[in-house]
């Protein structure tokens, strides 16, 4: 397995972060961004297979925009927050539906090993003019699932940042995962979970792409 960035020293993640993905759960937009955490042993690069544990039973897919940090910083305004961005790229935050909802807390549920994929490359933030203005989809055994725009963002990069600053010291190679937009699986009518044998593509306009192989782990 190689990583295309330098392993994280943290992984800060925001649930329920696009206007669309609150509107198909029919529930109010947050007042604050929501964070929670992903164990760094999740993450895998392109082309790396994503491997469902045995006990899952609802693995999901998230299109999400992710950031990479390249300063350190603490208590930084909005305004100043995105100069502390080294550049961004495609993630997906792979879900495990049953273990999410079941604990009544998130992190067993989005960290076991290999749920989160990063690729293809990271895109320096020079090259990224307005990242609040991308294109984002996610394509799952080629079927287009997830299909919006950072637009769609409730809380953007230089919110998030600023946030979480607040509390928590943000450091070089820390990275972010911004949040996914409307069409993920648990929410379909009918649901479209990921199954042994699918491929997710996770695709953003000037990010390139993501693709891997989603296979069930052996009993053995």
């Amino acid at each position: 397995m190689t990583l295309p960035i330098e392993r994280p020293g943290k992984i800060v993640c925001v649930g329920l972060n696009y206007r669309d993905h609150a509107e198909e759960q029919g529930v109010d937009l947050p007042v604050a961004p929501l964070l929670f955490a992903k164990f760094t042993t999740s993450l895998i690069g392109p082309g790396d297979a994503i491997v469902i544990p045995q006990t899952v039973t609802q693995c999901d897919y998230e299109a999400e925009l992710g950031v990479v940090i390249g300063a350190t910083v603490k208590g930084v305004s909005k305004e100043n927050a995105l100069e502390a961005v080294r550049g961004y790229i495609c993630a997906n935050d792979v879900s495990a539906r049953d273990l999410q909802f079941g604990d009544g807390q998130w992190t067993r549920g989005k960290s076991p090993d290999t749920f989160c994929p990063i690729g293809p490359e990271l895109v320096p933030a020079s090259e990224v003019p307005d990242p609040h203005n991308l294109k984002i989809r996610a394509i799952v055994s080629g079927e287009v699932l997830q299909d919006s725009t950072t637009a769609n963002l409730i809380f953007g990069v230089d919110e998030i940042i600023s946030y979480a600053s607040q509390t928590s010291t943000l450091e070089p190679g820390d990275l972010i995962l911004t949040g996914t937009p409307a069409g993920v699986g648990v929410f379909r009518k009918p649901q479209r979970l990921l199954e042994d044998g699918d491929e997710v593509t996770i695709e953003i306009e000037g990010l390139g792409s993501l693709t891997n192989p989603v296979r069930r782990a052996s009993s053995d």
